[in-house]
């Protein structure tokens, strides 16, 4: 079964750009992983420093393969002083049909 999640986070006030650079730079390493099926990063249309990151994982092995990925670490130890919570906040999502 695929591993579905939502990840969310608020860049601080002029930290935007930085993220957004990040998250980039990231998205693009996510997608090359062989258990990833979509890493889609959007900000709300009503607040653009809110982001949201819909992922898809072909299966638990594979997320777990996904945290362990040698630039995951990096990646969020340079996020984190860039938004406003403590960390992404996760939302694992469970199809309905």
């Amino acid at each position: 079964m695929n591993k579905t999640l939502l990840a969310e986070f608020t860049a601080r006030e002029g930290a935007q750009d930085e993220v957004t650079r990040l998250i980039s730079e990231y998205a693009e390493k996510v997608r090359k992983e062989d258990g990833n099926l979509a890493f889609d990063v959007y900000t709300k249309a009503s607040r653009p420093r809110a982001f949201w990151i819909f992922e898809v994982y072909r299966d638990e092995d594979a997320f777990q393969a996904h945290l362990k990925a040698p630039y995951g670490g990096p990646f969020n130890t340079a996020l984190t002083p860039l938004i406003e919570e403590d960390a992404s906040v996760l939302t694992f999502l469970d199809p309905v049909t």
